[in-house]
């Protein structure tokens, strides 16, 4: 595993998506290492902030450089990154996290990538890699799909939005019921509710899910203690049944975690 470090990294882009989602290209040497399902931290310059913001990978491109960050505004840290122009610098820790395995699913199977909220943006870096039939389950608010035309050229998707404006009315859940969907694998990000549902569903057909918490991250590397989870397996070290989501995950089996 490559050792984490910190850079500045060049801003060549930044817009907003939707209302408080802002999509960054940043140039990066990080972008060499960078897999589905990790993430970075994000140092602001307001030192009254203290600690880094943990925002997962977009998109990787290791011949660009570039990595692409997709992220909601929720305080002073990512409000900060908000203002960021292009050509602007910004302090930059990574690659953090394992990433999902891209290995747990065949050629020749059928996986659900499925994401919800500001869980969506990971999904697309797995999407590029994943060789094999992929099902794209993504769950809105409302009418403002960010990134569907990015995914809608790597698989067949699937939209719910809670207000049925798009796609199915409800969550991702009903989007697979609704459209009968079968897959072998589930690789999934977003709110907790969303994943415990997915838990059992996973359970009840028989099918390994993995499944990022990244939700539950506040400082990104290990400092504060705010991430950790409950698993069924006792920690080797610690010889308890707890997890640091930031530094053993995000990415979990989901019939690994108590959630």
């Amino acid at each position: 595993m490559a050792k984490k470090r910190k850079e500045q990294a060049q801003v060549l882009a930044q817009k907003q998506l939707a209302p408080g989602i802002y999509d960054c290209l940043l140039k990066t040497t990080l972008a060499e290492e960078a897999k589905p399902g990790q993430f970075i931290a994000l140092y602001p310059k307001d030192k009254s902030t203290l600690l880094p913001r943990p925002i997962s990978i977009c998109e990787a491109d290791a011949e660009k450089g570039t990595l692409r960050i997709v992220y909601r505004v929720v305080g002073a840290g990512t409000s900060e990154f908000s203002r960021l122009r292009e050509g602007d610098t910004t302090e930059i820790l990574g690659v953090l996290g394992n990433g999902f395995p891209l290995d747990a699913v065949k050629e020749d199977e059928t996986a659900f990538l499925m994401g919800g909220g500001i869980g969506v943006p990971p999904i697309l870096e797995l999407a590029k890699r994943l060789r094999c039939r992929k099902q794209i389950i993504v769950g809105y608010r409302d009418a403002d799909c960010f990134l569907r035309e990015d995914f809608e050229k790597y698989g067949e998707v699937f939209i719910a939005t809670e207000d049925g404006s798009v796609g199915t009315k409800g969550n991702v859940m009903d989007a697979i019921r609704e459209n009968a969907l079968k897959a072998d694998v589930i690789y999934a990000c977003g709110p907790m509710p969303m994943l415990r549902a997915i838990k059992r569903y996973a359970e009840e057909a028989g099918i390994e899910a993995y499944i990022s918490l990244e939700e539950r991250m506040a400082c990104g590397v290990g400092a504060c203690l705010g991430c950790v989870c409950r698993t069924t397996k006792k920690d080797a070290h610690s010889h308890v049944n707890n997890a640091r989501i930031c530094t053993d995950g995000p990415v979990f089996e989901a019939k690994e975690v108590d959630i």
